[in-house]
């Protein structure tokens, strides 16, 4: 038996080997922070936004190994711990504590007097917090394995507030030796995507290395996290959507229900919604290695990745039990039974089923896959016609989990998918007046119906069912709902547009690359002919009479603002130039441009017009003229392909003249998004529900449409008004809080947690 001695040495080893790795690991998460700096920088952004990611990209070559010695220094000396404490007192999992009077006998931390604080110090301590809450989303697993090991062998309840081994701590290291070598925090703001990313790869590493050590010393091989798990009463979901699904959100700055608090909008910046990309998918994978856990402690013949076949005698009592749900669930009509008696119903199927199985783990199975579906069918924003088909999937899914035990293992199993997906769409904020039976209610009962039919093929009847739902929704929002229907057709049209003017601009480009064109016939050109082109083209053809007119008109302005030296250059340009301007006029009209920037236009064409007359510009050859002309009129067959093309806003600065009554254009507003919010932004679902706050006031929409490679997308509100964003600027909201998703996490995972805490309570559920 080891002494405390011997435990305290090997506490003292493992500490030293975790600091060691930190310390290893150090040079290259500042390399990796400097190469994620520079590749910023090398991307496609507007001119300001370049700017700034290029400097800095530049200021960060010279303080980065000053930065990474002043970190290793810190790590070996350690932060101060008022700085700690007040950074632990920040963060979401110690904010219980706020409500409790300082001093108090329930008090969870006894501060000194209040004193203020200046303003460095309180932006350096929420740099700090966010790092530590990305560094604990990372690595909790690691860390809490760790931080057991070590106080088991140390005999602490818990680990001190200012030990290294907490990640709040290396946190406060990392931001001090940052600004400690003179780097600026607007640097950091840009970075801190790339820095989370860097350091909680590190610490990760760290407390795996800590944890392999002590494993290999037989140092608490089974560990049993329960009672250090903390959980809140009120679940996850925020205030702001709960209570009644017809409540209206006031404006901004007002007490509405479904105003966003600055606190969201940090909290959404911090990665810390649940809903917020990677982060989402991770705390879905936690809850199942929690899940995973729990039944390999009571079940050690439990193997997540094992595919079994089970027995006759279970297979019969699945079928049987689904054939009776078929009979008591006809559908959403008045013979539907209440959602109680269904319930009742299923638990004693549940019973039923426990009897036929044959293995403890097949037992665990049932009684894990009721809870689930327990969960989903208590959940009140799924309507009450919809949710008994969501109970006609239970045995399916039962049946799957049983064969496949990987039902456990990821979030990506093609039934759980399908249930949240199912979910998103479903799950809206005015569930109560919505009306039953339109497509998308057909669908999902069709979709149920076919796994039904395909009692046999697993997972690869949920996987086509899948691909073959999302496929619906594209066409469900396009053509068969009506709230989303106009809006769809409005951004297809601004799409469309938009596309074709590029395709335009970039052809112009080529074709006028070496011919000298004064600059501001050029710019003209690009940026204004171009788009009345692809607005002709689009409302009478590329092949009517009124676009072919519409090109030429380019090939006689080009003509006409070359240099003229004779008299009778100079009266062919005076007769021609009225119709031309006429022309001129007519299509940028058309392409709703407004008057006064017509007049600026004109004028810029007026000016090379007087230069042409002076012989201070330069000539055109003839034949080169008719080369031109001939290209124009075939200028369609030209155009690089619509797949290639970019929309964003280094060619498309303003989208504002596509605003409608119905279609708003989302033009500004919103944050700098981190790398991992932009790939939030590209992994955003058609049909999930949103809370967007615009322009002074906040509802909820629903993601109906998304373009060519993601690049516009569309919300809808339940008026039918749409909001159409450009990618960046999609993840700009997302940056800032200002689009939140309504359900922080999936249905499944929901469900999950809701399980867990159930067996929890009682594990010995799981075997009876």
């Amino acid at each position: 038996m080891a002494t405390p001695a011997d435990s305290q040495e090997l506490a003292v080893k493992a500490r030293r080997l975790y600091l060691e790795t930190l310390l290893n690991g150090v040079p290259s998460a500042v390399q990796s922070v400097v190469r994620g700096a520079n590749h910023l920088a090398s991307q496609k952004a507007d001119p300001a936004t370049a700017y700034r990611l290029q400097n800095v990209a530049l200021d960060l070559i010279t303080p980065a190994p000053h930065w990474e010695v002043a970190l290793a220094k810190s790590l070996m000396s350690g932060p101060t711990a008022p700085l700690v404490l007040r950074t632990l007192a920040s963060l979401p999992e110690f904010s219980s504590s706020a409500a409790v009077p300082i001093g108090s006998a329930a008090g969870v931390l006894e501060l000194p007097e209040l004193t203020l604080v200046e303003d460095q110090t309180i932006e350096t301590e929420i740099l700090s917090s966010r790092l530590a809450q990305s560094l604990s989303d990372k690595a909790a697993w690691e860390f809490n394995d760790l931080s057991a090991r070590v106080c088991s062998l140390e005999r602490l309840d818990e680990l001190n507030l200012t030990d290294l081994l907490r990640p709040q701590v290396v946190a406060c290291a990392v931001v001090e030796s940052w600004s400690g070598v003179g780097l600026p925090k607007s640097h950091w703001q840009s970075l801190e995507g790339i820095v989370h990313s860097a350091f909680g790869e590190l610490i990760e590493e760290a407390y795996h290395e800590g944890n392999r050590w002590l494993l290999e010393q037989g140092v608490l091989p089974e560990i049993d996290l329960r009672p250090r798990i903390r959980r809140s009463d009120s679940g996850l979901v925020p205030p702001y959507f709960e209570g009644s699904a017809n409540s209206q959100a006031g404006p901004t700055g007002s007490a509405g229900a479904g105003e966003f608090s600055n606190d969201t909008r940090v909290m959404t910046s911090m990665g810390g919604l649940p809903g917020a990309g990677v982060g989402r998918a991770q705390q879905g994978e936690a809850e199942l290695q929690r899940l995973q856990a729990l039944m390999a402690e009571q079940m050690p013949a439990f193997a997540p990745t094992a595919v079994t076949q089970p027995p006759h005698l279970l297979r019969q009592a699945i079928s049987d039990a689904q054939a009776g749900l078929q009979e008591r669930i006809v559908g959403a009509d008045e013979g539907a039974p209440s959602m109680p008696l269904l319930l009742q119903d299923l638990q004693e199927r549940k019973r039923a089923l426990k009897q036929a199985a044959s293995t403890p783990v097949e037992r665990a199975t049932i009684e894990i896959v009721a809870l689930l579906f327990q969960s989903i069918l208590t959940e009140d924003k799924i309507p009450a016609g919809l949710r008994v088909w969501f109970a006609r999937l239970q045995m399916p899914v039962l049946r799957v989990a049983v064969s496949e035990p990987d039902f456990f293992a990821t979030t990506d199993h093609p039934a759980r998918r399908l249930i949240d997906r199912m979910g998103s769409c479903v799950m809206g904020f005015d569930v109560h007046s919505r009306t039953l039976g339109d497509a998308l209610d057909i669908e999902i009962k069709r979709v149920v119906q076919v796994v039904e039919a395909y009692p046999d093929t697993g997972r690869r009847v949920f996987q086509t069912v899948l691909n073959e739902f999302e496929k619906f929704l594209q066409n469900y929002f396009q053509n068969e709902n009506d709230a989303t229907r106009k809006g769809v057709s409005l951004a297809q049209q601004v799409e469309q547009r938009e596309t074709l003017a590029i395709q335009y601009t970039i052809e112009l480009r080529k074709m006028l690359n070496e011919m000298p064109v004064q600059e501001g016939v050029r710019n003209f050109l690009f940026h204004v002919w171009a788009d009345v082109l692809a607005t002709v083209a689009l409302r009478s053809g590329a092949a009517s009479e009124v676009s072919r007119k519409t090109k030429l008109a380019a090939a006689d302005l080009i003509w006409s603002v070359s240099a003229k030296v004779s008299r009778e250059e100079r009266a062919e340009v005076i007769r021609r130039l009225p119709p031309l301007l006429k022309t001129l006029r007519e299509g940028m009209s058309e392409a709703g441009i407004a008057a006064d920037r017509q007049d600026a236009q004109i004028k810029i064409l007026n000016d090379a017009l007087a230069a042409a007359f002076t012989a201070k510009s330069a000539a055109i050859a003839p034949d080169r003229l008719r080369q031109l002309t001939g290209r124009l009129e075939d200028l369609e067959e030209l155009l690089p392909e619509a797949g290639e093309i970019e929309i964003d806003e280094a060619v498309v600065m303003d989208l504002s003249g596509h605003e409608s009554h119905d279609l708003q254009v989302v033009s500004d507003g919103g944050a700098t998004p981190t790398p991992a919010v932009l790939e939030w932004a590209a992994d955003l679902q058609v049909g999930s529900w949103y809370m967007l706050e615009l322009r002074g006031s906040i509802e909820p929409v629903q993601l109906a449409w998304q373009g060519m490679r993601k690049q516009l997308s569309l919300f809808v509100s339940q008026r039918g008004r749409g909001a159409l964003f450009q990618k960046q600027r999609l993840a700009g909201y997302l940056q800032a809080g200002l689009l939140v998703p309504a359900q922080e996490e999936s249905l499944t995972v929901r469900a999950t947690r809701n399980a867990l805490a159930k067996l929890d309570a009682d594990p010995q559920r799981l075997l009876s």
